[in-house]
């Protein structure tokens, strides 16, 4: 048997929907498995070359778990993978790697694995449903925390900009430096930009400039990555509607026109992806 999954990359909070909204862009991973081939994992593109080979690799060890969750052993397979989305930068590259285990897994054991099966897997599994629902169901996602996810369609004249800076920041160290608890008057001027952005995202992409503001997180992770906090800052002095992307410190604009950035930073144009993962056989 020889499978191939393809998955986005995801950008989750989208300034004031912490922990709910998610976003997903058209740059994909691809995983292939070959149960016929020489067992052994390689890697090509983004982490390449600091991604282990020796299958302790995000994707193999989700394959072990859904596999011991049905209490059965899974083929040894040659797996490939082929990644365009940057590391550690906040586009869900880990999502992107539990979203295909566990479909991977699913479909190796002869297991329903359609959408809702690989969510619930990849959700219970990473711990961040708020970034394994668009990558599952593809467009703009809002997750709550009993587990449901309201997939919704992005407006069609929706353009993201992605700003990759060198900087890295992993997600455990961008959520420690959350305080536990906020002010009730954040609390309330986040549930109204909250709202007022579905309403930019999916009707009115003109209100994104005030719809992404955010007090709960972006600024306490900005503060970890100065530099990225000034482009932050410009960009948002120049009028332009921009968040932070996941946990950072990557940004996602929506700019009318041109960007200018300091050295050492990437500018992506991936265009929203509307469809959720793609699993068949190649």
């Amino acid at each position: 048997m020889r499978l191939t999954v393809r998955v986005a990359a995801t950008s989750a909070n989208l300034g004031p929907g912490f922990d709910c909204f998610g976003l997903a862009l058209d740059l994909c991973n691809e995983v292939t498995v070959d149960t016929d081939a020489a067992p052994g994992v390689a890697w090509e593109g983004e982490g390449s070359a600091e991604l282990p080979t020796d299958g302790t690799d995000l994707v193999s060890r989700v394959m072990a778990v859904v596999a011991e969750e049905f209490g059965r052993p899974l083929p040894r397979v040659r797996l490939e993978g082929r990644n365009a989305i940057p590391i550690e930068r906040g586009l869900g590259s880990s999502s992107a790697a539990t979203v295909a285990g566990a479909a991977i897994a699913l479909a190796l054991l002869g297991e329903e694995s359609a959408a809702p099966a690989v969510f619930a897997r990849a959700a219970r599994i990473e711990g961040h449903p708020d970034n394994a629902a668009p990558a599952v169901f593809g467009g703009f996602t809002i997750a709550l925390p009993d587990g449901t996810v309201h997939r919704l369609e992005p407006h069609p004249s929706l353009e993201p900009v992605v700003l990759v800076p060198d900087d890295r920041l992993p997600t455990a160290e961008a959520r420690r430096a959350l305080p536990a608890d906020v002010p009730r008057e954040d609390a309330v001027f986040n549930a109204a930009h909250a709202a007022l952005a579905v309403e930019a995202i999916t009707r009115d992409p003109s209100l994104l400039g005030a719809a992404l503001q955010d007090r709960l997180h972006q600024d306490v992770r900005l503060a970890l990555v100065p530099a990225v906090l000034e482009v932050f800052r410009s960009l948002r002095d120049a009028g332009v509607p921009v968040c932070v992307s996941g946990a950072g410190p990557t940004l996602l604009a929506f700019p009318e026109g041109p960007i200018d950035l300091p050295a050492g930073w990437r500018t992506l144009r991936p265009g929203v992806r509307t469809a959720g993962f793609e699993l068949a056989p190649s």
